[in-house]
């Protein structure tokens, strides 16, 4: 198989991306792997194909490192930025995706501003929250972030007992100044940590509400910052996300 795609990366998440409207591509688990594998293939924290939709502007498939399939935040940017340089989309669009339509507009500077889905997923536990922001996600608050064993702690959660057998990802985040937090996130579906996430940027921005911030959250992650725009209801859920941010393109390649 030759197999042309297009690299692209939002803030630090980097992904192999192809356009498939043609539907000339079909990519089994072993071929996602090795093409994410960061030493024997061409390195990505995920694979996605752009594709044909019957109402909405493109079908976006996801395939997370592992071969397994998921929503990304950060990934559904790049796809948005993609798709406005095959000349699918101009400034708005609405595409679907693993957990259902999302909307998503290209600003003039380059950032893109994706619609999440509403939230109603939110568990506050002894030490932490859980919140599905279309993928699961633990987010801990922890100090001195950046000496925090992430790999350690976030597979020890991700592995863990109580979210078997399909696990979650895992968030800890530090609280700062000025409404700021700063995330670091361990990703399922990765195996490590990544310099960021967007549905684990979003989550945490959700649980930090329950700290009295308040939206506009703004997210300092390895890989860049992003905002996160909501509305908390009374019951404790959430509505009007929105996660922003850059995505760029990096290089264009060809897999055989």
């Amino acid at each position: 198989m030759v197999l042309p795609f297009i690299k692209y990366q939002a803030t630090g998440n980097d992904f192999v991306m192809v356009d498939n409207r043609d539907k000339k591509y079909s990519l089994n688990e072993n071929q996602i792997v090795k093409i994410c594998d960061r030493r024997l293939g061409v390195g990505a924290d995920g694979l996605m194909l752009i594709e044909k939709h019957r109402s909405a502007d493109f079908d976006l498939i996801y395939y997370n490192a592992d071969g397994t399939k998921s929503l990304c935040g950060n990934g559904s940017r790049a796809a948005v930025k993609m798709a406005a340089s095959l000349g699918i989309i101009q400034h708005k669009t609405t595409f679907n995706a693993y957990d259902g339509l999302h909307e998503a507009e290209l600003q003039a500077n380059g950032i893109v501003r994706l619609k999440m889905n509403d939230v109603t997923e939110v568990r506050k536990e002894e030490d932490h929250y859980f919140i599905n922001t279309g993928s699961p996600h633990v987010i801990q608050f922890v100090n001195e972030i950046n000496n925090f064993p992430v790999f350690e702690e976030g597979r020890k959660i991700r592995y863990s007992k109580a979210f078997r057998p399909s696990g979650t990802n895992a968030n800890f985040v530090e609280l700062q100044g000025n409404n700021a937090i700063y995330v670091r996130t361990y990703e399922r579906g990765v195996e490590n940590e990544t310099l960021s996430c967007g549905t684990g940027v979003t989550a945490a921005a959700l649980a930090a509400s329950f700290k009295n911030y308040h939206s506009p959250v703004s997210v300092k992650t390895k890989g860049g910052e992003l905002g996160v725009e909501f509305k908390r209801t009374e019951d404790q859920c959430f509505t009007d996300i929105y996660l922003i941010g850059p995505a760029e393109e990096v290089f264009v390649g060809v897999w055989k």
